[in-house]
Parts: structure tokens; C-alpha cells; sequence
């Protein structure tokens, strides 16, 4: 099989080379890449599309790179994996690389040039807790009117401390998009997630917590509810769905309605292999960045192509019909009660794949808000710790190259004058405004968790 790649990767670099002799190009060629034979590691779910993508439709081997794709068990081991070399990088929350490098949990330098996705997530509750949750929800023409807020869940979460039980809820790890976007909504309608106090041993992030979080790692989320260990979860796809389609639970709030448009998942690699493997690093970033365009182009014309070859065995291995039901642009809350999302998942529109340093910066203040982060950092160790971990200029390298070899257009990617930083929005449920640009500022806006200047 290897010889035969090689054969092909022979016979292409010859027709470039000829083409670009043919046409005058300017362009020097490229260096060769220093590793070829990759192995990357994914979580079994939706949004390790752009993975699969790239190695189905041959954007690897079209940039010289041959990559074994392999699933992992859970967040931890794949972060491990890639810090000891196992593996040469991987589909990682995007709280990963900043975590490791401030040293919250695992400590090593890890970074990222390509963010995966927007958006893709949910939280679910169990059925009996939905019940519940219901007499609180604005109802219209018999249906719940969304975006449903935590507010409606509080008196449930009063009645259970009432009778002195715990509510526990699960997310995927403690960093996290889903931990941090699970605390916002609880956060914003009255409900204490908890703190986190590492410098006095306590990592369990429940200090006053009037909800209690735990990690539960994403495929074993609608069993561990359904035994009744959790009373929900946030989660990505296609575990809310599964939870409906098993009739376990009921999703009451997708993520784009929290935080329109959140950077979740990025693809990461640890500093000393991009260092050592610049050349590499910007291929792949090359090849990911074309999935993610063919993922997302002509109206998502092609995500019931990407459907079947996600629910292979090898890739995220569920039913075709609970993956469609998200990346198809509709997402189904009550059983039956099916809705247009349509950009529940985002590949490449809105910019989804630039890594932007404000991305990396809200993670920071997360961090910061629920105690991950211990003490009072200045606004400058925000935009330098967001610098060393995200690399914009490997990206602008690979989306040049792309415009050059006619894959991609100027215009598909951000203009160099942003800087690395969104603008400013107020576009999450309790419409507080983020500026990347204002960590600290931004830290102090919130009624519930620690201020930019407290400590426990």
C-alpha cells in the first residue's frame, strides 16, 4: 500500500513540478515534509469530521502525508499520547494545549494551528428532570419557547438541596469547552457550578457548588444517565441525540444559543513536534483546512456524505440517523420536537478555522473565573499565554499556500487586520459583551464565580 502511495506521490510532484514550469510560476517549490507516516488521534465524536474528511477525500496524501487515524479512550490518555510523541497530534478540546501549558493538570507545551469546529454541543437532562424543568419553561402553541435558560432549572436544583440531595451533572474533562459552557448557563440563571482550588489540592471544582460537575467521558454519557449516576450532562454530538433516540432524556439547550458560534474542538500538537516539524505541521494544517471548506461548502450540500462516513465503526460508530439529526442542520429536543439549527455544527464558515488568540483568551478567563487559575494575572500574561499556545502563522502559511495552488480564495479566510482577535460580542444568553482584548474586565462582569482580583 506504502509503495503505491509513493508511486502516486511520485507521479503528482512530477505533474507540479511540470505544471509549474508550464505556467511561470514564481512560486519555489516546497520543502519536503520531515515526517511522512502520522499517526492522530480522535475521540469518537461528529466533530473529528475534518479528520476523517482529509484522509477519505486524499487531502493528506495530496500534501505528502500519509496518516493513520486511531481513536482513544478518553481526553486524558489522547493528551498524553501526544505529549510522549505516541502520537504525532490530535482532535483535543480546545481548553487542552492552554491547559497543559499553565500547567492545570498535565503540564507540557502544547500548541495549536487549526481550530476544528464552532459550536456541536448540548446539554441534556433526564426525563423525569425535564418534567420538572418544564412548569418553569414559557411554552407557545404547546412547545417550549428556546433558547430554554438555566433559571428554569433552579427550582429543581432548590428542591433537591431542600431534600438534602446532591444534583450532579457530567462534562467530558476540566477543560473543556463543555465544562465551561455548562458553568455559563448555569451561571446565568442563579446556579453556583462550583470553584476549583488547586493550590490547596482540591480539583474537583464543587467548592460551594450548588450543582456538583464530573467528568464522564462522552460515549458513556446517556448510560451513565440512564442509571441515574448523573441528572444530566453537556456533551457533543452524537450523545444528545442518542439520549433522544434511546428515550433517556431530552436536550434543552444547544450551545449556539450560550455562545453563538464557539470555538470547540482545535487539532493539537506539542511544541517540540511543531517545532521540529514546521513543514509537516503546515501540510496538515493545509489538508485539515480543505475538509473543513468541503465539509461546510454549498449550503452543507455534502454533510449526508460525511453523515455515512462518520457512522463508520472506525470513526464515531453510531447510528447514521442520530448523527444526521445534528449535522444535517436540525437538531431534535422532546422526542418528535425537531428544529432548524443550522449551524449547530461549523467547520469552515465564520472563520471557524482560524485559531484566534480572543478564542484562547475567553478559555483563559473561564479558567480564571471558576479558580483553575489561582491568582490575579495581569491583562498582558492573558494575550502572552494566548500567543504561545495558538499559531495564526502556520495557518496563514497553509491558507496562502492554499490561495496559490487555486484550493481555497483570498477571501475564505480572515483579513490580516483583525490581528488574531474577534470583535467584540454579546452574543451569548445572558448577553454580557466579550473583548478578547479586555480579559480581566470581562472577568469582573459576572455575579457568580471568582472576580479578576479574588482568590478562595
Amino acid at each position: 500500500m506504502h509503495d503505491r502511495r509513493r508511486s502516486i506521490k511520485n507521479t503528482l510532484a512530477k505533474l507540479t513540478c511540470a505544471a509549474s514550469l508550464l505556467l511561470g510560476s514564481a512560486i519555489a517549490l516546497a520543502a519536503d515534509p520531515e515526517k511522512e507516516q502520522l499517526k492522530l488521534g480522535f475521540i469518537k465524536l461528529t466533530d473529528m469530521a475534518p479528520l476523517a474528511i482529509a484522509y477519505e477525500k486524499g487531502f493528506f496524501e495530496d500534501e505528502g502525508l500519509y496518516v493513520t487515524l486511531e481513536a482513544q479512550a478518553n481526553w486524558k490518555v489522547l493528551l498524553d499520547r501526544v505529549i510522549t510523541g505516541e502520537l504525532d497530534g490530535a482532535h483535543m478540546l480546545a481548553g487542552q494545549p492552554l491547559g497543559a501549558t499553565i500547567g492545570f493538570g498535565t503540564k507540557a507545551e502544547v500548541v495549536t494551528a487549526f481550530s476544528m469546529d464552532l459550536n456541536g454541543k448540548g446539554i441534556t437532562v433526564s426525563n423525569a428532570v425535564w418534567e420538572e424543568m418544564k412548569k418553569h419553561v414559557p411554552m407557545e402553541n404547546g412547545k417550549p419557547v428556546h433558547p430554554i435558560k438555566a433559571d428554569a432549572l433552579k427550582p429543581v436544583i432548590d428542591k433537591y438541596k431542600a431534600q438534602g440531595k446532591p444534583f450532579n451533572l457530567g462534562m467530558v474533562f476540566p477543560v473543556s469547552t463543555h465544562n465551561y459552557v455548562l458553568r455559563y448557563w448555569l451561571a446565568a440563571g442563579g446556579i453556583n457550578p462550583g470553584l476549583y482550588a488547586p493550590e490547596k489540592g482540591d480539583t474537583s471544582g464543587q467548592i460551594n457548588a450548588d450543582a456538583l460537575l464530573s467528568v464522564t467521558p462522552p460515549p458513556q454519557m446517556p448510560a451513565t444517565m440512564e442509571a441515574g449516576t448523573i441528572s444530566g450532562y453537556c456533551v457533543g454530538e452524537p450523545w444528545n441525540q442518542q439520549a433522544v433516540f434511546k428515550g433517556i432524556g431530552v436536550p434543552v439547550v444547544a450551545d449556539v444559543h450560550i455562545w453563538k458560534n464557539n470555538p470547540d474542538k482545535v487539532f493539537g500538537v506539542s511544541k517540540a513536534w511543531a517545532d521540529a516539524n514546521p513543514e509537516t505541521h503546515k501540510r496538515l494544517v493545509k489538508a485539515l483546512i480543505r475538509a473543513a471548506k468541503w465539509l461546510d461548502e454549498n449550503n452543507n450540500a455534502n454533510r449526508a456524505e460525511a453523515v455515512e462516513i462518520l457512522s463508520r465503526p472506525e470513526y464515531v460508530g453510531a447510528d447514521a440517523k442520530v448523527i444526521a439529526n445534528s449535522m444535517t442542520g436540525t437538531f431534535e429536543y422532546e422526542k418528535g420536537d425537531k428544529r432548524d439549527v443550522p449551524d449547530f455544527n461549523v467547520f469552515f464558515r465564520h472563520n471557524a478555522t482560524y485559531p484566534y488568540y480572543s478564542d484562547a483568551i475567553w478559555y483563559l478567563t473561564q479558567m480564571r473565573r471558576w479558580g483553575q487559575i489561582g491568582e490575579t494575572k495581569p491583562d498582558s500574561w492573558y494575550f502572552e499565554t494566548a500567543k504561545k499556545v495558538y499559531q495564526p502563522q502556520t495557518y496563514q502559511s497553509a491558507a496562502a499556500e492554499l490561495v496559490a495552488e487555486g484550493k481555497a480564495q483570498a477571501a475564505d479566510f480572515p483579513p490580516a487586520s483583525e490581528e488574531g482577535f474577534r470583535a467584540p460580542t454579546n452574543e451569548f444568553i445572558d448577553g454580557i459583551t466579550y473583548d478578547g482584548r479586555q480579559p480581566n474586565a470581562y472577568i469582573q462582569s459576572f455575579k457568580i464565580g471568582l472576580k479578576s482580583d479574588s482568590s478562595l
